[in-house]
């Protein structure tokens, strides 16, 4: 046997990690530093992985390239984070949060509350498992909404989720609000994020605004917000925290 068939074996494994890698690759873990156009290496290729898990078409080859970077930018924008096309540590933090399945690593699954429940007042209220809980005065209708956006809360995002079928993997901003609205027979068919804004009635309603533009959509029912943003924090799309509206288009549905 050679000298190098000797040594070989006794390479530490992070040594080893580092002859695999392309030249000038990193092997830093996820999550470890900031990536941008010209970054390489083992976290570039769990990015590229989580965003493809998101559904763009990305190439999982641990190069930061042109298309790494159209898709980086828009998750970023479907999940309220800066549009810089650079995926800072918190970046990469909240895109695996939001792109995971709901309830793996041993956790236990958790149900949504029966749409029978309610509490008191005129707004409902977000639960400690990332629920939404509606007041017992809202009409019927707006129960319904409610029920149907519990079914998908935790559900990953998903980039054109919820628009070739109703029940899909993953859902983006204008998927999960179509989806929640078709729950209560609001609405036939998905509807993208710039639709919305000329959707329903105009301004602010009693009980559901949904808040629009060509980017992004997001609505709030009984003063809960039920937006995709949210999950890459919570891991739910509902939350009680509410966001600026400036440079949306507010609509309800009719009546509501």
């Amino acid at each position: 046997m050679s000298l190098r068939a000797l040594i070989r074996p006794a390479l530490p494994t992070a040594a080893l990690l580092l002859l695999a890698l392309p030249p000038g690759a990193s092997a830093a873990p996820y999550a470890s530093r900031s990536l941008s156009i010209g970054s390489h290496g083992r976290d570039v290729k769990r990015l590229q992985a989580y965003l493809g898990s998101a559904g763009h078409r990305v190439a999982r080859d641990g190069d930061f390239g042109p298309r790494t970077l159209r898709a980086l930018r828009a998750t970023e924008r479907e999940l309220e984070l800066r549009a810089d096309g650079v995926a800072t540590t918190r970046e990469q933090r909240a895109i695996k949060l939001a792109v995971r399945v709901a309830g793996t690593g041993g956790a236990a699954y958790t149900p949504p509350p029966p749409p029978e429940q309610v509490v008191a007042g005129e707004d409902g209220r977000v639960n400690d498992d990332g629920f939404a809980v509606p007041p017992r005065s809202a009409p019927k209708v707006v129960k319904e909404v409610v029920a149907a956006g519990n079914e998908i809360a935790k559900t990953p995002y998903k980039w054109g989720g919820g628009h070739p079928r109703w029940n899909d993997t993953g859902y983006d901003c204008s998927g999960s609000v179509s989806f929640a609205l078709h729950g209560a027979g609001l609405l036939d068919s998905p509807l993208v994020s710039g639709d919305f804004a000329r959707w329903g009635d105009r301004g602010e309603g009693n009980w559901i605004t949904i808040y629009a533009n060509a980017d992004h959509v997001y609505m709030v029912v009984a003063g809960m917000r039920f937006d995709t943003s949210a999950r890459s924090r919570t891991g739910s799309r509902w939350t009680m925290e509410q966001r600026p509206s400036e440079g949306f288009a507010p609509t309800h549905p009719d009546g509501l």
